[in-house]
């Protein structure tokens, strides 16, 4: 008899899913992987939790205000010393985002300054939350805008691996009715004695509990396409190199996964660490040089399948325009996202939103960066023109703001 029980184990396995599931047919597309064939959009969202200080990222040296409110933490402009990268004159890049400068001289980068929730809040968690669920205000909502974003009519074709998460659990961008799968690691996905693993398939197989039949088949199935997938040994293309961090690597199997026709159509990974009260100017670069060379290393890995992804970035808020006495910046409102894409559809090169000024009246609450594009304006359009879903109502409720184009494809 095992001691190990079918909750246990989907509770406390190197994976965890959610929804309902699939019909087995996935191993014979699996078959013709790197064929080309299985080729379909991808979304791929990347939170920075902790809340990413905008101004700083993309700098704003073109407004005097931004210099008399940062004296010691503030990013020269470009061509000083230490200065940031320009962008069209008014904005530079961080110069940690040296990465994502490439990308944005080849229009495979754009910046969407001042955006944010219309929810005040200065609540981590309840900021994370409302930008997972895509319902600001809102704390009834159980799932996520990412497992909603999944469009209807690929159902028909979906693998275990349609929705995935790099980490130990699912976050709740991508929970909910779709199935979605979390992978801390590829190599360990896996049940390393054949007997239990043919044991607990059975145990699944014969259940009559409705809440596991469905989960367990789908963990077995999204076990046996990850374990051959990783058969093969991987090398990124290109010379890509990716960061040692928890974050580079889980960009790389994302970038692995799609390029082996696994089937993702949505995947999510996080960088924490964001939420710089003190000692900004040294903490800070870190965080941006491991976001933007994880995210140059997945582009150039991708090769051609990076026409068919879009990269967008999130942050709960963003900070003070003001720095503090401790060499930091305190929570804030709006601040910017980055989209990347080897598509020719996206309008890169261009720093989009509407930018509304530094001075005191300009501010939010006299102290913030006011948010002038709602978050989910960036996500809809993505949404929408990218994966084809053609219900925003249901991925964002009640949000007119997804229905405005934030103007990133043509």
């Amino acid at each position: 008899m095992m001691n190990i029980n079918r909750r246990v184990f989907l509770r406390g396995s190197a994976l965890a899913m959610a929804g309902v599931g699939m019909a087995p047919v996935w191993l014979a597309r699996a078959a013709a992987a790197g064929s080309g064939s299985s080729r379909r959009k991808v979304l791929v969202a990347l939170f920075q939790r902790g809340a990413m200080d905008g101004l700083n990222a993309v700098v704003p040296f073109g407004d005097p205000r931004y210099y008399e409110m940062r004296p010691s933490i503030a990013i020269p402009a470009p061509g000083k010393e230490g200065g940031g990268l320009d962008l069209n004159g008014y904005f530079a890049l961080h110069p940690s985002l040296a990465p994502l400068h490439s990308l944005w001289k080849r229009n495979q980068l754009a910046v969407i300054h001042a955006t944010g929730s219309p929810d005040p809040t200065r609540s981590h968690f309840d900021a994370q939350d409302y930008m997972e669920s895509g319902t600001p205000g809102r704390k009834s909502t159980r799932d996520g805008w990412l497992n909603r974003a999944l469009p209807s009519d690929s159902a028909a074709r979906a693998t275990p691996l349609r929705a995935i998460s790099m980490g130990p659990r699912l976050p709740r961008t991508i929970r909910g009715a779709n199935s979605a799968v979390a992978i801390n690691d590829i190599h360990d996905f896996r049940l390393r004695e054949a007997k239990s693993k043919d044991a607990l398939e059975s145990m699944y197989a014969g259940t009559r509990d409705t809440e596991l039949l469905t989960p367990g088949r789908d963990a077995f199935e999204a076990m046996k396409l990850i374990e051959a997938i990783d058969r093969s040994p991987y090398t990124p293309a290109a010379g890509a190199s990716y960061p040692g961090s928890n974050f580079g690597r889980s960009l790389q199997q994302i970038a692995r996964l799609i390029k082996a026709d696994a089937g993702v159509e949505v995947a999510f990974a996080e960088l924490g660490g964001w939420d710089t009260h003190t000692a900004e100017s040294q903490r800070l670069p870190g965080l941006l040089a491991d976001l933007a060379g994880s995210i140059g290393a997945f582009c150039d890995d991708l090769g051609d399948r990076f026409e068919d992804v879009v990269l967008v970035t999130m942050s709960e808020f963003g900070r003070t325009a003001r720095e503090n006495g401790n060499g930091g910046t305190d929570h804030g409102h709006a601040n910017a996202m980055f989209v990347a894409s080897g598509s020719a559809a996206l309008q890169g090169g261009k720093v989009h939103g509407k930018w509304p000024g530094l001075e005191r009246e300009q501010l939010y609450e006299a102290r913030d960066l006011a948010v002038t594009t709602d978050f989910r304006s960036v996500l809809g359009e993505l949404v929408s023109a990218h994966l084809g879903a053609a219900d925003l109502d249901r991925v964002f409720p009640g949000a007119a703001a997804a229905a405005t184009r934030a103007g990133l494809l043509a």
